[in-house]
């Protein structure tokens, strides 16, 4: 009887082992599949720096904040469509947590809701990427990377044999890669949820995004793949040395003196999650529209070139204009409009708009749970951009 009951508390004690080794990522794949859940997705939005491994970015010793200007109200009402939306009631319906606009480099207008403020990080979601394209920008222009017309894997040797083996840097920064993907974060097995069930247990995103197969010839049709975004990260961290962090905390976090710190997700293998990952305020988010705004400076600091700038925020193919969608630059969106307008956007109501001619930044975080209902108004980035030009014009058409 001996010998049976040493095997059975032995396998007890090898169950309990590997019961806490896996509870971690347990948990964390039970936080991600709930992440969404309207009693939950306020507070995880901004508090993923107790869900998911992340890197930190400091402060600047000398922050730059924007000055306060004459204080504007917002437009009780704005078109959308055919319809007249109240902008208070937009706002509540779309789960704001905070909306924030500058005009001339002075803040005229600055609220939060649902229990943010001035110092609560929000996740970006896919406004990280418009950031990511600021550093690839600057890695071009330090010679790091050579060229845009270089094929990704010329970097980042692992993804040879996969769907962006021989695609152009190019191709990847105008979500124009060819590979197959669905995006559709209402389809509990697309492509984007099995990643993020992936990311929550650990796994490496630079696998996933090498198992990704092509699809299409590249630079012929747009379509949104967030992993297009990972691609450019490992392509950033293989030509610089250094961590998606590390070269946005020399690149851009202290030339364009940031007010608080910040921090990117990090997956098990430590690799940031750049299409989606980087947790800011609501005015540092808005410091990358207001040097985008002046042509890439911070200040009197050339921060990311101009040339860059204007490239990125201008689509100059035919598969990205502007048309019934949106058009597409360097990870930036653009309207058809002849303001010059350009968008960061991300899941869920997050937006960082751009307006030169009203030299207006305008940033607006959410956490709309209804997010994936395509009848809800304010779910659609449309709307929101309807909202965003009225704010810019001071209700006019």
């Amino acid at each position: 009887m001996k010998n049976p009951l040493k095997v059975t508390l032995t396998l007890c004690a090898i169950a309990v082992v590997f019961a806490l080794w896996l509870r971690p990522s347990l948990e964390s794949l039970y936080t991600t599949i709930r992440l969404f859940e309207p009693d939950r997705i306020v507070n995880h939005f901004r508090s993923f720096d107790d869900i998911w491994p992340t890197r930190p970015m400091p402060r600047p010793a000398r922050s730059s904040p924007y000055p306060v200007g004459d204080a504007i109200e917002l437009p009780e009402s704005f078109t959308f469509g055919e319809s007249t939306l109240n902008t208070k009631q937009f706002l509540a319906d779309a789960w704001t947590t905070g909306l924030l606009v500058v005009q001339d480099d002075q803040i005229v207008y600055e609220a939060y809701f649902l229990g943010n403020d001035s110092s609560t990080r929000n996740i970006s979601w896919s406004m990280a990427k418009s950031f990511i394209s600021a550093l690839i920008g600057v890695a071009v222009n330090e010679g790091k990377i050579s060229s845009i017309e270089q094929p990704v894997d010329a970097y980042a040797t692992e993804l040879r044999g996969s769907g962006y083996e021989g695609v152009r840097i190019k191709d990847v920064l105008q979500m124009s890669s060819g590979v197959a993907f669905n995006e559709d974060y209402g389809d509990f097995n697309s492509d984007i949820n099995r990643w993020g069930r992936g990311f929550a247990l650990g796994h490496s995103q630079d696998e996933f995004a090498a198992s990704l197969i092509r699809e299409r010839p590249p630079g012929m049709k747009h379509q949104y793949v967030s992993i297009d975004t990972h691609v450019l990260g490992m392509v950033l961290t293989r030509a610089t040395g250094q961590s998606v962090s590390q070269y946005m905390e020399e690149k851009l976090y202290q030339p364009m003196g940031m007010e608080y710190d910040g921090y990117w997700i990090i997956d098990g293998h430590g690799m940031e999650m750049a299409l989606g990952g980087l947790n800011l305020t609501l005015r540092d988010f808005a410091k990358l529209g207001s040097m985008y705004l002046h042509q890439g400076k911070a200040g009197e600091k050339q921060v990311v070139p101009a040339e860059w700038v204007a490239a990125s925020t201008r689509p100059d193919g035919p598969h990205v204009q502007p048309g019934s969608h949106l058009g597409y630059g360097y990870q930036w969106w653009i309207p058809g409009s002849s303001s010059g307008e350009y968008m960061a956007m991300g899941v869920y109501g997050q937006y960082i708009y751009v307006n030169p001619v009203t030299r207006t930044v305008i940033v607006k975080l959410a956490a709309n749970p209804h997010y994936n209902e395509p009848d809800y108004i304010p779910s659609s980035n449309f709307s929101n951009l309807a909202l965003f030009r009225a704010i810019a014009t001071g209700g006019a058409d």
